[in-house]
């Protein structure tokens, strides 16, 4: 069943609100996942007269008009639609922001398993790195690392992060080498990690791989002129937000509408949350680390 918004009974006790009736219940655990709502931001509207979407919404190159492509957003998603438009002939145009190069496999193991030993998934949400964004990858033929600098050399223009947006021209921030450069030295401090492990460790590894070369990119553009251009269509890839607006609980959620709770256990009595990232620990949003959170609250509502 929907559920349309979740309360309290007088007396106590929670009410969800559905389609098929009211279900009362003394526990509800909120396993919804943090992906409700796609972030656009408020510069859109400046860039009116081009199809505009989602990175959601993206499925291949036909899903935009013939012409160039302006992506805004240099996660994972932002990157892979940025070079499948490449592959297919188009001009893209590339803003960059915030990103946590990794390697995709490195001295024969998979990136999963380096985060695994040296403890990452496993980091409690009170060492959580202050505005860390998730890491640079991909699964596209068999997996491998990406080099936003590799989409420079088939052809994409690259800018900074976008800055705001009116009268079909989109600005940006003069900030390219910089945000390049920390993508670089999260990577080198990355490999430094597992090579110090391997080495305490008395691992038999492969070597090493040699240091990859970087070009120096040019300044980017603090200006892109849409219809100058013959940009015809946008792609925003930055990301997801939480929407929890249908839970009606006084004290339930933050002034942001985020969820108030300590490892799961919400602030109302009764109210649960699963399945978030950084839940209690890194892994808390993945297959491989649900389950623990899972035991944990169905433990803590049975002693109840």
């Amino acid at each position: 069943v929907a559920v349309r918004r979740l309360i309290t009974e007088a007396g106590g006790g929670l009410v969800a609100e559905t389609d098929a009736g009211a279900i009362r219940a003394k526990n509800v655990v909120v396993a919804t996942g943090p992906y409700q709502r796609a972030v656009v931001p408020a510069a859109a509207a400046g860039l009116d007269g081009v199809r505009q979407l989602h990175a959601r919404d993206y499925r291949n190159p036909a899903s935009l008009p013939a012409g160039g492509v302006l992506v805004v957003g240099s996660g994972a998603s932002g990157c892979q639609i940025a070079e499948d438009l490449l592959r297919a002939g188009r001009r893209v145009w590339l803003s960059v922001g915030s990103h946590r190069r990794a390697p995709r496999r490195y001295r024969g193991f998979d990136f999963q398993h380096w985060e695994a030993v040296l403890g990452e998934w496993d980091r409690p949400v009170a060492q959580r790195p202050a505005g860390e964004p998730p890491p640079l990858l991909t699964g596209v033929g068999g997996g491998r690392d990406m080099d936003i600098r590799e989409l420079a050399e088939m052809g994409a223009t690259l800018a900074g992060r976008l800055s705001d947006a009116g009268g079909g021209v989109a600005r940006f921030e003069p900030d390219l080498a910089q945000t390049l450069a920390r993508g670089d030295a999260f990577y080198d401090r990355y490999l430094a990690a597992i090579d110090a492990y391997a080495q305490a460790q008395g691992l038999d590894l492969p070597p090493p791989d040699p240091t990859p070369r970087r070009p120096d990119s040019p300044p980017g553009p603090t200006e892109l002129d849409l219809a100058a251009a013959g940009v015809a269509g946008v792609i925003w890839a930055k990301g997801y937000g939480l929407d929890l607006g249908w839970i009606e609980i006084e004290g339930a959620l933050s002034a942001e509408g985020g969820p108030i709770h300590r490892d799961g256990v919400g602030a109302v009595v009764g109210l649960y949350f699963l399945g978030l990232p950084w839940l209690s620990k890194r892994k808390s949003t993945l297959l491989s680390g649900v389950g623990e959170d899972a035991q944990r609250l169905a433990a803590h509502i049975a002693a109840r």
